[in-house]
């Protein structure tokens, strides 16, 4: 008698998607010498215009800590700059260098921007099938509880002491 592991083919799935994101992660780094999170950071700045770190933060989805650390890297590799506004000092912006445009419109485009196209294609109702299904399997991972953006990436998250 034939036993059907789903399990089996469940675990497969998973690797396919951890794969398929460090897989982009690599991909991204080889074509602009940047990470996933530098590139959200990036597109967050040129979308908004000279920005704060809370925009920023709230925009990507990643604590202001994180942001900041890679408002530094993105800095010293002159990619992008800080400024203060002249009405209120405290006000820092951040703003895309030329080089910075340069670098973001080499960048391939990001894993999930293909997701959320294909996903805003399905019915309600398989999106929501999925969204269950995948908390559940959360959930028997323990991972409902760890942080995480809404962005595909196998980047370790950023240790800050703040």
């Amino acid at each position: 008698m034939h036993e059907n592991l789903y399990w089996q083919d469940v675990l497969v799935s998973l690797r396919r998607i951890i794969r398929a994101t460090d897989l982009q992660s690599k991909r991204m780094s080889k074509d602009c010498g940047l990470t996933i999170p530098q590139v959200m950071v990036l597109r967050a700045i040129d979308t908004l215009g000279d920005v704060t770190v809370k925009r920023i933060s709230d925009n990507v989805s990643l604590s202001q800590a994180t942001v900041t650390t890679i408002l530094n890297r993105l800095e010293d590799r002159l990619l992008v700059e800080r400024l203060r506004i002249q009405a209120d000092k405290r006000i820092v912006n951040a703003r895309l260098t030329d080089e910075g445009k340069k670098v973001l419109n080499a960048a391939p485009p990001l894993l999930h921007e293909k997701f959320i196209e294909r996903f805003e294609a399905l019915q309600d109702w398989e999106k929501s099938q999925i969204l269950s299904s995948l908390q559940r399997v959360a959930t028997m991972m323990d991972a409902e509880s760890l942080d995480a953006a809404p962005l595909l990436d196998t980047e370790p998250p950023t240790q800050n002491k703040v």
